[in-house]
Order: C-alpha cells, then structure tokens, then sequence
C-alpha cells in the first residue's frame, strides 16, 4: 500500500480504502546536555544547551518523517532528536579543547550543526537552533584554566600598570624636558630675533647714513656741476669777448702786417731785382775793363770800405786828442815827430787788414795807378768813363 501526502489545504479519500493520519509540524524545543564527555586532551566536560526541531515540511525529508514519525507523539519525536544531539555534541566535544568550548561557544555551536545535520536529515528532521548555555567540569580544570588566565590577566594588569605609570612617568618627564627645551627656544628665538632686530635696525640706519651720504655728496655733485657748467659758461663767453676784443682785432692786424710785409717784400724784391741788374751789368763792365776795372772797382769802393771799418768803433766817443811831447829828448826823436813816423806803418797795417778781408792789395794798386802809361798805349781806360759802383744796402 502506499501513500501521498498533502501539506495543508484539503483532498478527498476513498472511504474504507484510504486512512488519514496527521503529523504535527510545530517546533519541538529541547534541552540536550551531556556530562563527563571528554574532550580534546581526555578532559571531561559538562555542557547545556538548547535546540529547536521540527518536522521537515521540505520535499523528500516529509517523506522520511512519514515513515518514522507517523502516529508518533512530539514529546517521543522530541526525545529521539535529543538523543541524536547529544551523541553528535559528545564527538564534536572529543575535537576541541576545553578552552575552545568555552571560549568561541558560536563555532562550537556551528560545529555541531554540521556534525548533526546529516543525522536529522535522515530522521525528516530540520535543526532550527542550536545554542551551548554552559560548559563545566567536575575537575575544576576551567577554574584553574580561569585562574591562571585571571592571574596573567593581574599580572599583565599590573605590568601594563607599571609600564603605563613609567610611560607616564616618562611621558611627563619628556613633556617637561620639551616644556623646558621649548623655554629655552623660544628664549633663544627672543634673543635671536632681537639681534637680529638689532642687527635689522643697524643695517636701517647704515641705509638711512649712506643715502643720506649719498644725498649730500649728489648736493654737492650737482653744485659743482653747476658751478662747473656756469664756470664754462664764464669761459666760453670770456673766450668769445677776447675772441671780439682781441683775437679778431689781433688777427685783422696780423692780416694786415701780413699785407704790408707782403707789399714791402716785393718792393724789396723788386729792388733788389734791379740792384742785381745793375750789379751784373757793373761786373760785365768791370770785367770788360780788365785789371783797369779792378783798380777802378776798388777805388770806387775804398770810402765806403773804411767807413765801414770806422763804424766798428762809433761807440767810442772822443771829444778832442791832444798830443803832448814828454820832453824826453831822444834826439828829436819823440813826441809828435814819433807819432809822424809811425804814420806810414800804421797806412801799411790798414791796407793789409784791407786786402785781407777783400783780397785786393790797396797799395799795390796806387802805385800802378801812379805809374805813367806807356807812349801810344790806348789800352788804358780813363776812370771818369765808368760809373761808380752802387752803395752797398744797409745792413
């Protein structure tokens, strides 16, 4: 025979044929608890908790509650799931340690879902809840676990204690080091900034000398330039009044001398011209006469000649010259007698100063002159036929 199954709503059964039978669906809560299950490390555990089953209204688990729940009592499907629990919470007891158990109670709780999942399946059963509410030992193993955890957790306490009041001790010691060093720096920045203030305002005040230097010595620049530029003002109109008063009338007579010399330079050469005409023209003569012409020539020439000899001594001014006779006797010899007879050598020491500043012997030239022409001679040329030779220019 089989069966179906209908989830809420309503059918029809065949009379006599067909038998009806209701399954609760509700949840079943349960109190599952295990003592003296050993745990990891053989350490025997006691431990409560609670879990909520039902009946699985999934396809294919309804059927497996069906086959082994059908007409059975909640309280008997209850305690079948509990017995399952508790089995599986004892295996999942002996992997974890008991510090495990009691300390991350979600994952042993998680561990033991996954632990019992396929056997409530099995049953048609789903697990709902799952919570561990205590875990204890009879050996008093997690008071000591707690102990000692409580005895480092004092110890650490008071270590962390000692090490924050020495942190402390030194955070404050380091806080009034750096209040003190921050003291000094900033009484170190104040003495830095008022020297360099000092410094700042010796600067200013060098600045403010040297401009004030500088302005002065532009005053006095800007004086002497003007005294300067109104002293070559002076100097140019100096230069142009003695270019007008004296320059000008200076290099108009210059210009005028310049003309005048001009003008007697060439009357000079002019004359001077015609003087050498009649001089060439005198020695043609001259030399046409032969030694005649050169007697006549030096003739002609001796006035002049002792004139000339005679200014040598124009500064020598003599009044009168007396001529006294000392009376010495001398047989007649002295006195003006004397004087007479160094007449002729005085005329012959004349005439060889003569002849040698000109060449020509004066004496020698009287004497021929003196001598008579010989009978018949018309060599001879009369001296009244030549002119006389021009008077040498003045020096």
């Amino acid at each position: 025979m089989g069966y179906r199954i209908v989830k809420g709503g309503r059918t029809l059964r065949i009379p006599l044929i067909e038998k009806v039978s209701w399954m609760d669906l509700n949840t079943i809560p349960l109190e599952v608890s295990v003592t003296n299950a050993y745990s990891k490390g053989a350490i025997p555990l006691n431990v409560q908790g609670i879990a909520n089953v039902k009946v699985s209204s999934k396809e294919g688990l309804l059927e497996n509650a069906a086959e082994r729940f059908l007409h059975v009592p909640n309280a008997n499907i209850g305690q079948i799931a509990k017995e399952t629990l508790e089995a599986n919470l004892r295996g999942v007891l002996a992997t974890l340690t008991p510090e495990e158990v009691n300390e991350d109670r979600l994952k042993f709780a998680q561990q033991l879902i996954d632990e019992a999942d396929d056997d409530i399946k099995t049953l048609g059963l789903e697990l709902d809840v799952m919570k561990i509410q205590n875990v204890t030992d009879d050996n008093q193993y997690l008071d000591s676990v707690g102990r000692r955890l409580t005895a480092d957790v004092v110890k650490q306490a008071r270590v962390a204690e000692a090490e924050r009041m020495a942190e402390s001790e030194q955070a404050e010691a380091a806080a009034r080091e750096r209040a003190q060093i921050a003291a000094a720096q900033a009484d170190k920045n104040i003495v830095e900034e008022q020297n360099q203030l000092r410094v700042r305002t010796a600067e200013l005040d060098a600045v403010a000398r040297a401009k004030e230097e500088e302005a002065k010595v532009a005053g006095d620049i800007a004086r002497a330039t003007a005294q300067q530029e109104l002293e070559q003002q002076r100097i140019e109109l100096e230069r142009r009044r003695l270019e007008a008063d004296v320059v000008q009338p200076a290099r108009a007579n210059l210009e005028a001398k310049q003309l005048q010399a001009q003008a007697e330079a060439a009357k000079i050469i002019e004359d001077g011209k015609a003087q050498v005409d009649v001089f060439r023209r005198l020695t043609e003569q001259y030399q046409a006469a032969g030694d005649d012409g050169q007697r006549i020539f030096v003739l002609n020439m001796l006035p002049d000649l002792v004139d000339k000899i005679v200014s040598t001594v124009n500064n020598v001014s003599i009044d009168r010259v007396a001529v006294v006779d000392g009376g010495a006797g001398n047989n007649g010899g002295g006195g003006i007698p004397a004087l007479m007879a160094q007449l002729p050598g005085a005329v012959v020491s004349l005439s060889e100063q003569i002849e040698a500043a000109t060449g020509v012997d004066i004496l020698k030239s009287m004497r021929d002159d003196s001598a008579p022409p010989a009978a018949g001679d018309g060599s001879g040329t009369d001296a009244s036929e030549l002119p006389p030779p021009p008077a040498p220019p003045d020096d």
